[in-house]
């Protein structure tokens, strides 16, 4: 028995579907909630909008809350389920849908949606292969950028647990034990020591400035929390305008280098989450719900704490610092007490943070293609399904 949940992605997720009696089955096939092959699956109560054409070999009864659209000859499947993913169907959804707490659209609605297509069959299938390819590639993208952040998660391990040699390879405990020692935190090599963050602070940390309502709209950038979230990096593009005292500016500007961390989160992991400011094209001062923690650059690179707080292992030694109130929270005597490991040799963590660096690349890289294809799916959709651009032409050419 199939229902909304199970319904991910590209396909049907069964670990999750109740087992029903065989006569239990036949009553409901009998009513027509048993799918054929080819037919398209739609989710109309609660989560409204899921799309899958139902191709598996497996027999499988659905719920109430996903309609089953049998196409007539005249329509193909795939085309039926690219427009009723598309925007100009989800804007009719939205007018004809009803419910507060729990969305829903009923058959007899679902019945009045207008779907657009191409009178000639052999056209919507060709439409809807050039957006299945899209698809293809958008998925197997995005496939890719979950392996490449897997093989992330073991590199930080090794990196910050090994380090590495003077050859630039990770050092090997099994081979040469005597390059490691015991500490609080786990073997490290032995050119490596462990320090509270506070040990390194070039000037003492800060929290933000909070500032009312009233003077935002135009003066200095300022960093809100939302930008410390997208990255191993600080995304200030969007950060808001607020005018500031010359004063204040002094006190509270961020400078290229300098990390900041969340003193405030709704999230549990959200908490003392650090993140470290890019090269900065015009002054970026911060907030309140935000710590600035600036490095002694000749002890410790602020690129290498970043990427080793934002590890496995800096969430292990920032997670018994949160407290969990109405938000969950760390202050700055907290973040000033993580204990770091890192290699006294700045050359070593600047190889390490090379590394990371170009391996983030690779992933930005990736995820850049992700949204241009989904930017292109988007226009196609918008072209295709409205009929504005014909592939009549391409039709031509294969005949």
């Amino acid at each position: 028995m199939v229902n909304v949940k199970d319904i991910v992605d590209d396909h049907i997720d069964y670990s999750g579907a109740a087992r029903i009696a065989e006569q239990d089955f036949l009553l409901l096939e009998r009513n027509n909630c048993v799918p054929h092959r080819e037919d398209v699956l739609f989710s109309k109560d609660g989560t409204i909008g899921r799309v899958l054409i139902f191709r598996d070999e497996e027999p499988v009864a659905v719920l109430s809350s996903l309609a089953i659209l049998r196409s007539e000859d005249d329509l193909d499947p795939d085309f039926l389920a690219h427009i009723l993913r598309s925007h100009h169907t989800k804007r009719q959804i939205e007018v004809l849908s009803s419910g507060s707490a729990l969305k829903r659209i009923v058959l007899q609605d679902l019945a009045k949606l207008a779907i657009p297509r191409p009178v000639v069959l052999e056209e919507q299938a060709l439409i809807a292969a050039i957006l299945d390819t899209v698809d293809d590639a958008i998925r197997y993208t995005e496939q890719a950028i979950a392996k490449l952040k897997q093989v992330r998660a073991g590199l930080l391990h090794d990196l910050f647990t090994y380090g590495i040699n003077e050859n630039g390879d990770s050092r090997d405990p099994v081979r040469h034990p005597e390059q490691f020692k015991e500490s609080e935190l786990g073997m490290i090599p032995r050119g490596w020591n462990k320090c509270s963050l506070k040990s390194l602070y070039a000037i003492p940390s800060r929290n933000g400035l909070y500032k009312t309502q009233e003077a935002y709209g135009s003066g200095v950038l300022m960093l809100h929390m939302p930008q410390m979230f997208r990255g191993i990096k600080v995304d200030a593009s969007d950060s808001a305008r607020v005018m500031l005292t010359d004063e204040e500016v002094r006190r509270f500007e961020l400078l290229e280098g300098d990390l900041v961390f969340a003193r405030r989160s709704v999230s549990y992991e959200g908490a003392g989450q650090c993140s470290l400011i890019p090269e900065l094209h015009e002054t970026l001062a911060f907030e309140s719900s935000i710590i600035r923690v600036r490095l002694k650059q000749h002890l410790a690179s602020s690129a290498f704490v970043n990427y080793f707080l934002n590890s496995a292992l800096g969430f292990r030694i920032r997670a018994p610092l949160i407290r969990q109130v109405a938000v969950s929270g760390v202050s700055s005597e907290d973040v000033g007490s993580m204990e770091i490991c890192l290699p006294v040799d700045i050359e070593e963590q600047a190889q390490i943070v090379e590394i990371l660096d170009n391996f983030h690349s690779t992933i930005d890289r990736e995820s850049e293609t992700v949204d241009k294809l989904r930017l292109l799916k988007h226009g196609l959709m918008d072209d295709l399904l409205t009929g504005r651009v014909r592939v009549v032409d391409l039709l031509s050419q294969e005949e």
